[in-house]
């Protein structure tokens, strides 16, 4: 189990079984989980999810976007709902800029 401390100061849960999940999905995030974390901490920005989830971004590289999905249930739980890399951005600036 990793965790770390969401922009909110809220503990992020990231449980080796998400974590296998995320990485069977997307494989070619198998060596980016400490970056993973890293964005749940320290954003470029923070836009809103579905159902009330939380949307971190950090750019890898020109043009590329470390993404990561997660949902704080409480003031001091939280947990990751997904993660993956992406070129396209169109749909992100369509969500709610929370943060900064």
């Amino acid at each position: 189990m990793h965790r770390c401390q969401s922009h909110n100061n809220v503990t992020i849960r990231l449980p080796s079984e998400r974590w296998g999940h995320i990485t069977q999905n997307h494989p070619e995030l198998a060596g980016y989980l400490y970056d993973v974390l890293e964005t749940i901490e320290n954003p470029d920005e923070i836009r809103s999810g579905n159902a009330g989830a939380l949307i971190a971004t950090c750019s890898i590289e020109s043009g590329k976007v470390l993404v990561v999905v997660y949902k704080e249930v409480s003031h001091d739980d939280g947990f990751v709902i997904t993660a993956f890399l992406t070129r396209e951005l169109k749909w992100l600036s369509k969500k709610s800029k929370l943060w900064p």
